[in-house]
Formats: C-alpha cells, structure tokens, sequence
C-alpha cells in the first residue's frame, strides 16, 4: 500500500475492512500523519520492520495472524512501537487482553475519526516525551528517567510501554496523593470516561508486575491509586513536587 507523505511521523495502519482502512487513513492524514495500509497481520509485521513508524493502530479482528498476535510478537521481540487497538468486539476480555501484551489503547468500531486521531496524538505525546523533561524521580528503588524515557527497578532496567512510563511518572510526582480512575484517565490518556476506567486498573497491573515487589503503587480501595512516599535517608524523590 502506498504512504502518504509524512510530516507528524508515520502511521502504519492494519486494518483489513478497506473501507474503515480509507477513512482512517484520509482523517490521519489530514492531521497531518504519513500513512501506511497493511490489511493482514503478516504484512503488517513486515512493515513495522521495514518502515520503523512512530506508531501502529491495529485491528484485533485481522484475518491470519490476528491483531493479538501482531501485537504479542512485537513485544517479544522487545519492539515497544506504540500500539493502538481498533476492535469490533464489545468485548472486555479482547481489550484487557491487549492491553496486557503491551497495547497503548484501543477504540471500538463506530468510532469517531477525530476521537482515534486525537489518541494517536496521545499516544505520540506520550512516546517521545517532552524536550523540558524534568528532573530523574526516584522512590524506593526505582530510578524514573523523564528525558531518557528509562526505568529502573535497583540494578534492573524494566521497559514499559508509554503509556506505563508516563501513568508511573505521574504517580511519582505526586507521591503520598491519591487518584482516582477518571482523574488518571483524563491527565495520562488525556480523555475521561467511565467506560475507559478499567483501562487505568490494567495498566496499573501492568507496572505492578514489571516492578515486582518494587512497585510503590498501592490500591486505596474504592478510590484509586497512590505512589507511596520514599522515605528512606537520603532519597531523591520529588516530595515537594505538585500536589
């Protein structure tokens, strides 16, 4: 499938339904995005390999290879390129599952083109960070990089998605707050809906297991989630940070 010509980044789209493929790609677009087509999951492995794009939106109903297993084998093969799901199924077990191997997000068909290239912005945001990243953030034993995009659990490097990197860095700089699911969804993903709340809960497991018992997430039950404190001697956690 042909590209269009680039100037926010590349888009590979794996989408097998031309007529959604089309639309996706015209609002992409015009947004401003390269585009590339791929309508079957061997191809679209193919072209994260050859094309290096700044982001995939991937169908989770592909014929073949479905979008799932796209999805499991970049991440095998340590390829973080974000990932945003397009599915067809209402179903919370398809989106969880996603979420689990490494996805980004997800948007369920209908949707709204503005809404899905709203989330790619979001997601892209959320990947290549900002250029006035603020100072490393450390609580317990893990090291949060905010310039280098870099996690550390003691002497272990964790790689975490963007979307991970950025809901523990939010955490981390308000450590010892609580936040609710729509508050976490409305500054990480930059959206809110209660529909969207289990989101937040995955990717909480998500961080929680490549931490391991490092993790300084704690559940406030029927609220939400807090980092707690570092108070250990000499930590250089962001404790006068925003609150």
């Amino acid at each position: 499938m042909p590209i269009t010509a680039p100037s926010r980044g590349l888009i590979l789209v794996i989408e097998d339904e031309p007529a959604i493929a089309e639309v996706i790609r015209l609002n992409l677009a015009a947004a401003g995005f390269g585009v590339r087509l791929e309508r079957d999951g061997e191809a679209g492995l193919a072209a994260v390999s050859r094309f290096v794009p700044a982001a995939v939106i991937l169908d989770v109903g592909l014929p073949g290879i479905d979008g799932i297993e796209v999805c499991r084998r970049l991440r095998a093969a340590q390829d973080w390129t974000p990932v945003l799901f397009v599915t067809a199924r209402d179903d919370e077990v398809d989106r969880i599952v996603g979420l689990e191997l490494g996805a980004d997000d997800y948007v369920t068909k209908p949707f709204s083109p503005r809404e899905l290239v709203a989330r790619v912005a979001g997601v892209l945001r959320r990947s290549q960070g900002v250029a006035d990243a603020p100072a490393p953030l450390r609580v317990g034993s893990i090291r949060l990089d905010p310039a280098g995009r870099r996690v550390h659990a003691g002497d272990r490097e964790v790689s975490l998605t963007a979307t991970e990197f950025d809901l523990l860095a939010y955490l981390m700089r308000r450590p010892g707050r609580v936040f609710g699911r729509e508050q976490l969804l409305s500054a990480v993903w930059g959206y809110s809906a209660v529909a969207g709340a289990r989101t937040v809960d995955v990717h909480i497991a998500q961080v929680r297991a490549k931490l391991q018992d490092a993790s300084p997430i704690r559940t406030v039950r029927g609220v939400g989630y807090a980092v707690e404190p570092d108070r250990s001697p000499g930590s250089v956690g962001p404790s006068a940070g925003p609150r």
